[in-house]
């Protein structure tokens, strides 16, 4: 499979830039500037065989200057970079046509603006298009949302269930999102703000796959302050340790027909007792990923006694967890649960609960193991009176340094 990805450079970044400076693209973060820093993310990978840069012509010195700091290797997978049109979807119509020569099955669009894209996030969106003719990088919505009217006054909550906040990459099997950006254009289209509303547009299936919360799109002047305390304290010398630790949970059987494991609904003859959906799977994780980071446990952060917990879905406690660990500057390294009961199975659905932790924890997949055994008929679960589940995570953390 021949991947390209395209790295969209033309926008001007009049609300990052200060006056006097170059678009926020060109600017230099800790020694290498913005753009750079999103070429590299791609000519490294694995599954990226050409990258080109689309600019605006008034930066095209700005961009050679850009190209002159890259190693050999990078410089090499580099196609020449072409000129942008007066909107975004204008420009990546023409990196698409920039490809059309070369025998390019898939592409994955990116914005420079997104310096800090993973490797893993790219990895995601690559293989999620062997099913799916487009797929973007995405995180679900955590916060509440509020509508406002013209007064900045409140006048709505607004339901987040089933929203996600797009990022990029976003992937595409070349033929369809080529042509659907041909037939934008032709239908004198130019109102679609990422690549993705161009396929549904088209008729096209995108599917979402984990994003990153490190993969921010530099917008402001303070985006880039921080951008340049974060990869400067790198720099400096910022060291990291692993953390380890464990959590354990426990629910008993209630009536019921099913049970939720590792964010899986599987039928069974009753139910899991608890407060949210007993997800013991979940809630040992929750604990362990909380005990990492020294941040209490899982009832300190979810009190049973809080109605508004009253039959939550356990994912929004996991979550929770793992946005704490990267709001720490770390990241979870890799997370093992082990399920203790006589039934129901867990084999049958290992990979799925492996993909569900995956997704809420925005980890490659390979990073997650869940395991099951009985307790040999003794106990509680030998009893099947209830289900346990044991849960190990590792996670790396900055250590501050002496100022």
């Amino acid at each position: 499979m021949n991947v390209a990805a395209i790295i969209v450079a033309a926008g001007r970044g009049s609300r990052a830039a200060a006056a006097g400076t170059p678009p926020k693209q060109y600017v230099d973060v800790a020694g290498k500037t913005v753009l750079a820093r999103s070429i590299l993310a791609f000519a490294r990978h694995a599954s990226i065989s050409t990258v080109v840069v689309v600019i605006h012509p008034a930066d095209l010195a700005a961009y050679e200057a850009t190209f002159a700091t890259l190693d050999i290797a990078t410089q090499q997978r580099l196609r020449p970079p072409c000129f942008g049109g007066a909107t975004r979807q204008a420009s990546v119509f023409r990196g698409l046509v920039a490809l059309g020569d070369s025998a390019i099955d898939r592409v994955l669009i990116h914005d420079a603006a997104r310096p800090f894209v993973t490797s893993d996030v790219i990895t995601r969106v690559v293989e999620a298009l062997s099913l799916s003719v487009g797929a973007l990088a995405a995180i679900p919505v955590t916060d509440t949302l509020k509508r406002g009217d013209h007064d900045n006054t409140v006048i709505g909550t607004v339901d987040r269930t089933g929203l996600w906040r797009a990022q990029t990459p976003q992937g595409f099997r070349f033929a369809e999102i080529h042509e659907a950006h041909a037939r934008a254009e032709a239908a004198e289209r130019d109102d679609f703000t990422d690549d993705a509303a161009i396929a549904e547009w088209a008729g096209l299936e995108v599917a979402l796959v984990q994003g990153a919360d490190r993969n921010v799109k530099i917008t402001t002047e303070q985006d880039i302050a921080m951008a340049r305390t974060l990869l400067e304290r790198g720099a400096a010398g910022q060291r990291y340790e692993t953390r380890s630790a464990s959590g354990f949970d426990v629910h008993r059987f209630e009536p019921g027909n099913s049970v939720w494991l590792c964010g899986v609904e599987i039928p069974h003859i009753a139910k899991l007792e608890g407060h949210s959906d007993a997800d013991v799977g979940y809630h040992a994780l929750t604990d362990a990923l909380l005990g990492a980071i020294g941040a209490g446990d899982i009832g300190q952060h979810f009190p049973p006694s809080d109605m508004k917990w009253k039959d939550a879905a356990s994912h929004i406690f996991l979550s929770h967890a793992g946005k704490l660990v990267a709001d720490r500057g770390g990241r979870i390294v890799n997370v093992d649960v082990t399920i203790l009961a006589e039934a129901p199975r867990v084999g049958p659905h290992r990979a799925a609960m492996c993909a569900r932790i995956a997704e809420c924890l925005g980890l490659a997949v390979e990073r997650v193991s869940v395991k099951a055994t009985t307790t040999e008929g003794l106990g509680f679960t030998g009893r099947r009176e209830g289900i346990a589940a044991m849960a190990t995570a590792s996670v790396e953390l900055p250590v501050e340094m002496p100022t």
